[in-house]
């Protein structure tokens, strides 16, 4: 370690690439400079290719153009607007693979400054080699690296503010408690508050005897908070050794200023270096280091579950001293021995329903701090043996990570204090208190929750590339891959272990072909079963290298096709089993129950499956075709894919495959139904990226448009439903699944002549449902596929214009085809919950005619609460995400001077979501609020 952190002083910083452009260029010239700047490799599967040799499937973002430009704080803000074919997902499959420097690593411990370049490799065939585990897409990024120049320093530095976007808006005491009353009235009980306590919730005339506890008052909040941050980067070196080093810390406040919560802060610091070294002409070797600390400070109090939940008329956090009697010494007394008197003239109030309250929380009940450290390695050496055979080299990689987390503080008691009123003369006074709990404050620090993640990567690959006659291009690779993860709290490590092959060709860069196959090994599968063959096929063709082509307005024009079948473990798991190994071993529980009375109290036998020694892997089978090009000398530029994939081999327990006497129902439950590869699964669809470069007058302009189309369904499945309406087959994936609702019942003629409603008791002003099989009650079986809950279409959308020394840059977002469900507290208001604005719309009989919510209720609501199409809405949006203007200080100014390079940026962010739902898209509820942040930050380079 100590070796490691003295090599890390070493290693210095690659500068950002910098063009400037003279108003007077011509497009072409604008190209070509450009062209100059930009990727010209790009980091797939095991290595770097020519980006024109890139084939279908595949997308990058050069990260260094992109951070002349743009300031984000996460490492793949960009993904979704900059290429397509990702929306949370790669091609609709969840749980893509995060590789960094060829490391299977986290995406937020690297940061955008730190990255040269990001690849999405979204088909079959770019993903194979990294083995079953990447099954479902690799976001590759490829960190900075040295480079052969005098020392060069850049600093980053940048503060800004966040600002919550909205609150959730719930009732007042007096409010609440009126329609409280009413909702009893709804159930046939009495009122629970008397008007005059009402009043006087409302009047505000003493707000400690009758709170109305408002959580988001500015009392506790403030408008705005803080994040600041500071990063410098070193880089240089010769044809020896190049090195590259970043540092960099920031540290984000909090909206809360109650009590402790004012010191209340996320930090983070870093060191990331690398080093380059030319051990001998035909011997490379890297080394890369990179260490985390990571903190997170807070007050011990869920502020923002509270205020989600906490009525308003139960407690008043502070009462006055000065309330109470002068000739009640005891009750004065009792109050002057707590600890946490504030400011001289308040003591924490409390009930005995509410002993404590969310701001004596924040002073006194202690605090938190998470604290994460985590450290990276890896080297990797390059071995050229074109001495034995020209253009063959043998390279090694390994890597380790070790991530450790735990929580420490301290955790208090203190006392609350319940007042009796009176009133005298007109006057409100305590007369009496009664003390909840005691003041205990701990000397012993807590640390808990200890965790740890410790991760290795080793691969080792013997390449081979050439040309033969200068048109024959020749790639081949055979590789061996693996890594493993051990976490605190699984008995079993994931391992991802595979051999690979690759065998590429293209005659004069016009004709491409490419083969490649892996072998992975999983030891979740039984015996026999544990490795796979998983073949892919690429082919390209560079339409506009042919000479029938002519003088057309292609400059590129490459069309591909590929196929391919990945054999994958990542879904060899189930709910109650993540890790997902022994599934296909049977497990049988002696003595699992017993029988009583004629019996004799024998013991019996429980099987809780089956033998699943026919378990394989799961098959993703596909079927792409991409086409990409250029058009006018660059003045557009596009990316078009389609895919078409199955994954075939879905774990499922089948009964229609065995005997029903294989299945026992009732208790005890028991099955000899094993585990077995059934289900199947289908995704379609298409992924697009356009650029359009267009120089008018001084301005440079680029509009860059992407973004993802895809239809996900359930094709197989072992299914015994009566009405076909309830079968998944042939629908989405991620949908909602509900009722459909036919309005209010407005009186109990209508609730008589209805179907029977079976959930719950129904009364005037309760939703209707409709009977979808005409059986005369309404029940699950009347369950109706409602829509996905995902959006369907996204896209990104970009403006760059440059001009002289300003450059302004805009990107949002659109979502099409998703619904969301208003089904947490805030809607779904019951019980004792606390009331949203919501409920104002609710139904009486006085608003039958105009209401939008069911009648208020005091039970549980299982009528109304349930999934359905009333509480369903379209999430179509447009999100403004980000507006950048950026100034570049001329070199004319700077000539001369030590700077050479110096440009200030001001931007903001979230500003904007049009949709017809945005307060219910912008609202969090029991939870941090949504913000919009903006800041200003200055880089230069010395």
């Amino acid at each position: 370690m100590k070796h490691i952190y003295k090599g890390l002083a070493f290693c210095a910083a690659l500068a950002f690439a910098h063009t400037h452009i003279a108003a007077q260029e011509t497009l072409a010239d604008l190209v070509e400079a450009a062209q100059a700047d930009t990727l010209q490799k790009v980091q797939v599967a095991f290595r770097s290719i020519d980006r024109n040799d890139l084939l279908g499937g595949v997308s990058v973002i050069d990260m260094k153009e992109m951070s002349e430009k743009v300031y984000t704080t996460y490492s793949l803000s960009l993904v979704d607007n900059v290429v397509g074919g990702f929306n949370g997902n790669i091609w609709g499959n969840n749980e893509y693979l995060v590789i960094v420097d060829g490391m299977v690593r986290d995406a937020n411990n690297v940061l955008p400054h730190e990255i040269d370049q990001i690849t999405l490799l979204k088909g079959a065939s770019a993903v194979v080699l990294y083995g079953p585990r990447a099954a479902k897409g690799v976001i590759s990024i490829t960190t900075k690296r040295g480079e052969v120049g005098d020392l060069r320093i850049n600093i980053h530095a940048n503060s800004g503010f966040y600002t919550p976007k909205s609150y959730p808006k719930y009732l007042g005491s007096a409010e609440y408690m009126t329609l409280y009353n009413e909702a009893r009235l709804n159930d046939g009980l009495t009122a629970n508050y008397s008007q005059e306590d009402i009043y006087n919730h409302a009047s505000g005339l003493n707000p400690y005897r009758y709170p109305d506890f408002d959580m988001y008052s500015s009392d506790y909040l403030r408008k705005a908070y803080n994040r600041s941050e500071a990063i410098a980067e070193i880089s240089g070196g010769s044809e020896k050794v190049k090195y590259y080093t970043s540092t960099g810390y920031y540290r984000e406040s909090s909206l809360l200023k109650v009590g402790n919560t004012e010191d209340n802060y996320i930090s983070r610091f870093f060191v990331r270096g690398n080093v380059d070294m030319k051990l001998h002409k035909l011997i490379t070797a890297q080394a890369d280091a990179n260490v985390t600390f990571y903190d997170s400070y807070s007050a011990n109090v869920d502020w923002w579950g509270q205020a989600a939940t906490l009525r308003p008329h139960l407690v008043s956090p502070f009462i006055p001293l000065s309330y109470i009697e002068d000739a009640d010494k005891n009750s004065l007394n009792t109050v002057l021995n707590s600890n946490y008197i504030q400011d001289g003239k308040y003591f924490f109030g409390g009930t005995q329903q509410n002993p404590t309250n969310p701001v004596a929380d924040a002073y006194a009940a202690g605090d938190n701090k998470f604290v994460s450290r985590q450290f990276q390695f890896n080297t990797r050496f390059d071995v050229n043996l074109s001495p034995l055979l020209k253009g063959l080299y043998f390279r090694a990689k390994y890597g380790i990570d070790y991530a450790s987390t735990y929580d420490q503080g301290y955790s208090s008691a203190y006392a609350t204090f319940s007042p009796v009123w009176s009133t005298y003369n007109g006057h409100d006074v305590i007369s009496s208190i009664t003390q909840y709990g005691k003041d205990e404050k701990s000397a012993v620090e807590n640390i808990n929750n200890s965790a740890y993640r410790y991760t290795y990567n080793v691969s080792g690959q013997f390449d081979y590339q050439n040309t033969f006659n200068e048109d024959h291009n020749v790639f081949a690779m055979v590789l061996a891959n693996a890594w493993q993860t051990q976490r605190s709290g699984h008995y079993h490590r994931t391992t991802n272990a595979n051999l690979g092959f690759q065998a590429s060709y293209n005659y004069q860069h016009k004709y491409y072909a490419d083969f490649s196959a892996a072998m992975p090994y999983s030891t979740k599968l039984p015996e026999g079963n544990r490795t796979a063959f998983s073949p892919t096929v690429t082919l390209g063709w560079n339409l506009a290298k042919e000479d029938f082509m002519g003088n057309s307005i292609f400059d590129n024009l490459m069309l591909t096709a590929s196929v391919g079948i990945i054999n994958q473990d990542l879904d060899i798991t189930t709910s109650d089993n993540e890790d997902g190994y022994f599934l296909y071993q049977p497990v049988v529980q002696p003595g699992g129950w017993y029988s009583w009375g004629d019996n004799g109290g024998l013991s019996a036998t429980e099987f809780q499956r089956g033998d699943g020694s026919a378990m394989t892997f799961v098959k993703r089978k596909e079927f792409t075709a991409g086409l990409r090009g250029s058009m006018w000398n660059r003045l557009l530029t596009f990316d078009f894919n389609f895919f078409t994939s199955k994954m075939e081999g879905g774990l499922a327990r089948i009964s229609s495959l065995y005997p029903i006497y294989f299945t026992q129902v009732g208790y005890p439950s028991s099955s000899i139904i094993p585990y077995v590869n059934f289900n199947e699964d289908k995704r379609t669809g298409f992924d697009f990226s356009v650029y359009a470069n267009k120089k008018v007058g001084e301005v440079d302009l680029t509009l860059g448009v992407s973004g993802m189309w895809y239809k996900s369904t359930a094709e197989k499945r072992d299914e015994n439903v009566e009405f076909d309406y309830l079968s998944v087959v042939g629908r989405a994936l991620n949908g909602h699944w509900g009722l459909q609702s036919e309005g209010f019942f407005n009186d109990q003629a209508e609730i008589d002549a209805a179907p029977k409603q079976t959930f719950g008791d129904v009364k005037p002003g309760d939703i209707r449902y409709k009977d979808q099989n005409n059986d005369g009650k309404i029940d699950d079986n009347d369950r109706v596929f409602l829509g996905r809950w995902d959006s369907p279409f996204m896209s990104g959308i970009n403006l760059t214009a440059k001009w002289r020394d300003f450059t302004l840059y805009v990107m949002g977002n659109l979502y099409i085809g998703g619904y969301g469900m208003k089904d947490n507290s805030y809607y779904w208001v019951k019980g004792d919950g606390k009331y949203s604005e919501v409920v104002r719309n609710r139904w009486t009989p006085e608003t039958a005619a105009t209401a939008t919510y069911p009648r208020l209720t005091t039970t549980s609501g299982d009528n109304n609460f349930r999934t359905s199409d009333f509480w369903m809405y379209k999430n179509d949006r447009f999100n403004l995400t980000q507006v950048q203007l950026t100034y570049n200080m001329p070199k004319e100014v700077l000539r001369g001077s030590f700077v050479k390079g110096l440009s200030f940026f001001v931007n903001a962010n979230n500003l904007l979501t049009i949709a017809k739902e945005r307060k219910a898209l912008e609202l969090n509820v029991g939870s941090t609020p949504q913000t919009r942040f903006y800041q200003l930050g200055l880089k230069g380079t010395f």
